[in-house]
């Protein structure tokens, strides 16, 4: 029976290459790379409905015909729904690498589903785990608030985000950052979207406000550079797959094609 198999060595995610300089996610009886004695096979549920199964390897060179890619440049080459199922099959993954045994007693966890585990000992379980992160995309008349985290590993712009505390609201996390990161008040806080975030183990939820008050001034340990931006002097801003830039698409968007003002008429 025919599976699709999303295998990693790293981060890295084994795909074949195919004619035109194409690439898609290996679909075969058996795996192109063989699983080494007790490496575990996760069952990732159905695509295009068909079985997938993932399991990560220490081969550094597959076969011809084969080629490793970092899960995020994946994006590019993969439609959307098997990015997606590549991003999950790599959060099983390091969540299995990462609950080999029990966080209260030690004991060696056992598996209860694909997605559980429990201790045999003190029953505690284990499931895979999400870090909560918000980012928000601040406006100021025709102007967006684009900064540059210090932990980028390219030279662009993005917006402000932050990990959610524990005892707090997303809408809380979010002024909470906007304040720690730039010293600005926001308002008209709405949310956007969310998108999950393989990398290893993220949800971002998006959000937009507006300015309200104050001044920049930047948080210098974690932020390098910031400012307003028009849309005609953007600097370079994050790539495609990200949240982030789907927030600055969409403010674009509405900067080229602003919703009228609607007035209100007597008869």
């Amino acid at each position: 029976m025919k599976h699709y198999w999303f295998i990693f060595q790293g981060d890295m995610l084994l795909l074949e290459t195919t004619a035109h300089d194409t690439y898609r996610v290996p679909c075969a009886d058996m795996p192109p790379v063989d699983p080494s004695p007790g490496t575990t096979i996760h069952d990732i549920g159905l695509l295009d409905d068909i079985g997938v199964k993932a399991f990560a390897t220490t081969t550094h060179e597959p076969q011809p015909g084969f080629e490793f890619m970092p899960l995020r440049a994946s994006y590019n080459h993969l439609p959307l729904a098997h990015y997606l199922k590549a991003g999950k099959c790599r959060e099983i993954i390091h969540w299995d690498n990462g609950t080999r045994y029990c966080g209260a007693c030690g004991t060696p966890l056992e598996p209860m589903t694909e997605i559980s585990k429990r201790c045999p000992k003190c029953g505690r379980e284990a499931w895979p785990q999400l870090n909560i992160a918000v980012i928000v995309l601040i406006r100021k008349a025709d102007e967006v608030l684009l900064v540059q985290a210090k932990n980028f590993r390219r030279n662009y712009f993005g917006l402000v985000a932050g990990f959610v505390e524990t005892g707090e609201t997303l809408e809380q996390a979010v002024q909470r950052e906007v304040m720690e990161e730039t010293r600005l008040t926001i308002t008209n806080l709405k949310y956007f979207a969310s998108q999950p975030w393989p990398y290893p183990c993220n949800l971002m939820v998006g959000f937009t406000a507006d300015y309200a008050g104050g001044e920049v001034a930047l948080q210098s340990e974690e932020l390098s550079k910031g400012g307003w931006f028009t849309k005609d002097n953007l600097p370079q801003i994050p790539e495609k797959l990200s949240i982030a830039r789907k927030l600055i698409d969409s403010w674009i968007e509405q900067q080229q094609h602003p919703t009228p003002i609607r007035h209100e008429t007597g008869h």
